[in-house]
């Protein structure tokens, strides 16, 4: 039995505080509303779960840093998303946080509706030493879950990451109804731009076609249930980004992400086709069907040479 923190009560945290419950494990949920204190959760701590939104991945690691954490702790995190001005990833932060310990990033399709109705799963956990990846896959495995490792964590966090730009954009060839063929095209482009955007970041390329690239992605491009896919399809619908974030529960990272990626792009001189549409649109600078044209209007070119262009 594992003493397990989990850092975040939202719907993914308190999903994975379910899957380790019912492994029979001790769960803690810990949220800024807790009014036990963290100190108290953390100092027998075996696992350390971050399961915030990307916004707060900083400051709660700066908190948990300030307080006596076991020398034998792994830290697991299952956020997605991409930290402005630093483009850090979470497991990043983690790790030049808590330097001597070991972090382990945990991926995949999983949305945590469906999770939450027991419906059968899978997912990936990565860490650069194995040991402690393959003690989160114990933590979380069970017959409704599926645990896989993977030795390339920053692939396996990339993917989760980047799907969410791609998913604003299926979300708006949803609303555009334009189709199955359209969004077959976008979405295998988009898997492209994301090995393209990886490998510049010292991924590898095999992690984005696993569980935590494709997988996520077509999960994420395909369901209602995900919070960017909807940002997409109702930004097609005729409505404003404030209008839709207003009502939207939760955090769509997609956004936030965008911004980043553009950041990244310039810096590094990669090209993002996709990525830079939508962004556009989330600044208001082009509508949908602009945004559309622009892409298909794109100089012609081989496939292969698309599928090479700019992997290192």
């Amino acid at each position: 039995m594992q003493n397990i923190v989990i850092l975040g009560a939202g719907a993914w945290g308190q999903a994975l505080a379910h899957l380790a419950t019912i492994n029979g494990h001790q769960v803690h949920l810990w949220s800024r509303q807790n009014t036990t204190p963290l100190q108290d959760l953390l100092q027998n701590a075996q696992i350390i779960l971050s399961a915030i939104s990307m916004k707060g991945v900083r400051e709660v690691a700066s908190l948990v840093h300030s307080l006596q954490i076991p020398e034998n702790t792994i830290f697991v995190t299952a956020t997605k998303g991409l930290e402005p001005h630093t483009t850090y990833t979470p497991s990043q932060i983690w790790q030049n946080t808590f330097p001597n310990h070991f972090v382990v990033v945990l991926s995949g399709p999983n949305l945590s509706k469906e999770i939450e109705n027991k419906l059968p799963a899978a997912t990936v956990v990565a860490s650069k030493n194995s040991v402690a990846a393959q003690q989160v896959q114990l933590v979380f495995s069970s017959q409704q879950f599926r645990v896989y490792t993977n030795p390339d964590p920053i692939g396996v966090e990339l993917g989760g990451t980047l799907k969410n730009v791609m998913a604003i954009a299926a979300g708006v060839s949803d609303g555009l109804q334009l189709g199955t063929n359209a969004k077959a095209a976008l979405v295998t482009r988009g898997l492209t731009e994301m090995v393209r955007i990886g490998n510049h970041l010292n991924a590898k390329t095999e992690t984005f076609y696993g569980l935590s690239g494709l997988g996520d992605l077509l999960a994420t491009c395909n369901s209602p249930l995900s919070r960017n896919y909807q940002v997409g399809y109702q930004l097609a619908q005729g409505k404003t980004l404030t209008e839709i974030l207003t009502h939207l529960s939760g955090t769509a990272e997609g956004i936030n992400t965008c911004q980043v990626l553009m950041e990244i792009a310039k810096q590094q001189n990669i090209n993002i086709p996709i990525t830079e549409q939508v962004y556009r649109l989330l600044a208001g600078e082009i509508t949908p069907t602009e945004g559309l044209l622009e892409l298909m209007l794109r100089d012609i070119k081989s496939e292969f040479d698309y599928l090479q262009e700019q992997i290192w």
